[in-house]
């Protein structure tokens, strides 16, 4: 050292040898840099391929052939005894309805049962019914004709949006060349629409891909997601303030904090079992409801609120709680006035990310009975209903082909409503943050 008590530079280091090794360091610098961008980019790209695929499987699916019939409500038919009771013309025969209209537009011999069938292959299973619907909302059309728009069948609709190859030979086509000119005679005379699908999300489950939709599935999240927030706010909350707020410090709270942050790792199945054993076989709660799935998914939620909630307590400044109880007020008034308010931001986003994950998984409601065809609107939280996961996982086991969009399809919807939740709790946490 000099007689300053500086550092002496070795004899060996020189200017040349300093800047080659800042050189190598600012090397290394910009390769760590450039395999970061790299990672990045791989993911995006992952990601980009992932939603392009999973989009262009689905927008088939996002649109509809419809046939327009002229229908004739035919008394003799319809309402053999002339009542315009609604039970009377429930009950009608309107697939024979539907047929008539189709041979008084496509004129074919009485002895061509061939050419019978293949024409009734044209509309799908539910055209009878949107005929009846008409007929219902609107009695007065009895003895009357009235245009009606009927989906086309399974076939014809993924023939239409070009899933089959219309090029292999008619024996191996599942839509025929007497088809495919009676379509043309549709388009000509205006009779034949692409639409946008309203079923998709109108729609009940179906064993026809063209009529099955996310009606069921769409209701039954909605009520589950309704009744987690119920559940998992005031809970959640209430636990976490007893935790960071007035429990002592001692091996049982201890105990505690380590369960609820176990708890938050446990496998979703686990707490579908647990829903299984407790809210079905003990409770006798009805099996397949949003009132269920909504209970095991609160336990599943419960843990991520408790945690997010006591994070945002632990962000209020120690200053805020002091200036508080030194002006004379209550604990209960700190927590209250003070300390809550400031701590709403992050509870409203722990509350949605934990919602989005719940709404999100399928195990649990798999082992409750959510997997069960539902034919009808769920009018209650107790009525038997589904969810989107539920729904998709089942349609991706469906064998036909016209159910591959739709599952595509139910994905996209899935997305969708996780990236609004998840943008939803990112706009509030920068709307409310607060810095110190």
């Amino acid at each position: 050292m000099s007689e300053r008590g500086t550092l002496k530079r070795p004899d060996w280091f020189t200017p040349k040898l300093e800047a080659r090794r800042t050189r190598r360091r600012y090397r290394a610098e910009r390769r760590f840099k450039l395999y970061g961008l790299a990672a990045i980019g791989i993911g995006l790209a992952f990601l980009a391929l992932l939603f392009y695929k999973i989009g262009s499987t689905a927008y088939p699916a996002f649109t509809e052939n419809v046939l327009e019939l002229e229908v004739t409500y035919d008394k003799d038919v319809v309402s053999p005894d002339g009542s315009t009771d609604l039970e009377t013309l429930r009950n009608g025969d309107y697939a024979t309805v539907v047929q008539n209209a189709l041979k008084r537009y496509i004129q074919l011999p009485e002895d061509d049962a061939d050419g019978q069938r293949l024409l009734g292959a044209l509309l799908s299973s539910d055209a009878d019914a949107r005929v009846r619907a008409e007929l219902m909302r609107d009695p007065s059309l009895l003895g009357k004709t009235h245009k009606v728009w009927v989906l086309a069948s399974g076939d014809v609709d993924s023939h239409l949006k070009g899933l089959f190859d219309a090029a292999v030979p008619e024996a191996d086509r599942r839509v025929k060349d007497r088809q495919l000119a009676w379509l043309q005679k549709f388009r000509a005379d205006g009779r034949l629409e692409t639409r946008f699908a309203w079923t998709l999300f109108f729609g009940t489950s179906s064993a026809e891909p063209q009529t099955a939709g996310l009606g069921v599935a769409l209701l039954g999240s909605l009520y589950m997601m309704i009744l987690i927030f119920l559940l998992c706010v005031p809970l959640g909350v209430a636990t976490a303030v007893y935790l960071e707020e007035f429990a002592p410090k001692n091996r049982w709270t201890d105990l505690i904090e380590v369960n609820i942050n176990n708890l938050a790792a446990v496998p979703s199945i686990v707490f579908g079992i647990l829903g299984l054993a407790v809210f079905l076989n003990f409770f006798d709660l009805p099996r397949s409801s949003a009132l269920v799935g909504g209970l095991v998914l609160t336990l599943l939620a419960l843990p991520t609120v408790i945690i997010a909630t006591r994070a945002a307590f632990k962000a209020v400044p120690p200053s805020i709680r002091q200036a508080a109880l030194g002006i004379g007020a209550s604990k209960m008034q700190m927590i209250g006035h003070h300390v809550l308010p400031l701590a709403v931001p992050g509870i409203m986003t722990g509350t949605i990310i934990a919602l989005a994950h719940a709404i999100g998984e399928t195990a649990p409601l798999l082992m409750i009975g959510m997997v069960a065809q539902v034919f009808n609107i769920p009018a209650t939280p107790l009525d038997p209903a589904t969810a989107l996961p539920v729904q998709i996982y089942m349609w991706s086991g469906e064998q036909e082909r016209g159910f591959v969009p739709r599952t595509s399809a139910a994905i996209v919807v899935l997305l969708a409503f996780l990236i609004t939740m998840n943008a939803i709790a990112i706009y509030l946490r920068k709307k409310f943050e607060r810095r110190w």
